[in-house]
């Protein structure tokens, strides 16, 4: 049994919390946010306890903490849960700036802790069985990966003002996705963006929708598109192209029903928004997690997988804002 603390009860810490709680061998022994009133609702929804970081951090029956604060607060609590000897499950990014978040991860690493980045993408069913399938070598050599990201709506401006950019916050997971399906790390990136669905993004310094192509050594190529619109619903699709064929993984939606009538094929839309389309996702990564630190292996992803990702966000923010393609040293 694995007993947490969550730092962090907004929407994305309540969604972990449940999970936590529902989870066979895991089980939520406090909480902590600035807001308490937030915090306590939590806890008392699944028997927790409210306190502060300090606090889950000197708690000897504390063995983990999921970290779902705001982004700027990631490396710090990174940093503390390692010197305490926490097994570490932090949301991404680890942090905007590539200096801070490796330094985070680096003191992780000497201090012998697990540490695992929250890219929950890699843990959906259909992506999870066409990366096994990409493996096993049912396309042969993957060739072209193409990625579409969309949301359905843009998120409110203040988010956006703190958000580090699209390439930081929304791209990140796709940019893992293109670095876990390609089987080899992108040496050269090459970004192009425009604020089309709010004129007020482009004020705030930002961009809506964005294209990004990745090339890496042997010229293996991913291309990624992401909007901040999508009138539809939540578009997450994935097509691997080899040299003996293709997969594909499609959109979800609520029901496989399709209905024919004089007026045509009708089905249920895709899923709206991540936590109705990556709910599964999530309690599979907790999963893989939790049996990670009890069986004594390093869990997936790991600190160097949200570094990589981040870099490549740093690399497609340069190449948009000198209009030209940025080259990365080779690994």
């Amino acid at each position: 049994m694995l007993t947490f603390a969550l730092f962090g009860a907004g929407r994305i810490g309540r969604l972990h919390a449940a999970n936590i709680a529902a989870h066979p061998k895991a089980r939520l022994g406090l909480v902590a946010d600035v807001a308490e009133e937030a915090a306590q609702a939590v806890a008392a929804q699944h028997g927790a306890s409210v306190g502060s970081v300090e606090e889950a951090l000197a708690s000897d029956r504390i063995d983990a903490v999921l970290i779902a604060t705001s982004t700027d607060t990631h490396a710090p609590l990174i940093e503390a849960a390692a010197a305490a000897g926490k097994a570490i499950l932090c949301e991404k990014p680890i942090d905007l700036d590539i200096a801070r978040a490796t330094a985070a991860v680096r003191t992780a690493s000497a201090a012998g802790v697990p540490l695992a980045v929250g890219f929950n993408r890699r843990f959906d069913a259909s992506f999870a069985a066409l990366k096994a399938r990409l493996d096993a070598g049912d396309i042969g050599t993957p060739e072209i990966v193409s990625i579409a990201s969309r949301d359905p709506s843009p998120p409110p401006l203040a988010y956006v003002r703190v958000s580090g950019g699209l390439f930081r916050d929304m791209m990140i997971h796709d940019l893992d996705m293109a670095r876990w399906l390609l089987g080899e790390e992108p040496i050269e990136v090459h970004a192009m963006g425009s604020a089309l669905v709010d004129p007020a993004i482009a004020d705030a310094g930002d961009v809506d929708t964005a294209l990004v192509s990745l090339r890496t050594a042997s010229g293996r190529l991913a291309q990624i598109s992401n909007s901040r619109r999508a009138a539809y619903g939540y578009d997450q699709r994935i097509e691997c192209h080899g040299s003996k064929g293709m997969l594909r993984a499609d959109n979800l939606r609520g029901t496989t029903v399709e209905i024919a009538t004089a007026a045509g094929y009708v089905r249920d839309p895709i899923l709206h928004f991540f936590l109705e389309r990556y709910g599964p996702a999530y309690r599979a990564e907790l999963d893989a997690f939790v049996e990670a630190v009890l069986t004594g292996r390093e869990p997936a992803p790991t600190g160097e997988d949200g570094l990589a990702a981040l870099r490549l966000a740093d690399a497609a923010q340069q190449s948009l804002e000198t209009g030209t393609p940025v080259r990365l040293p080779a690994s």
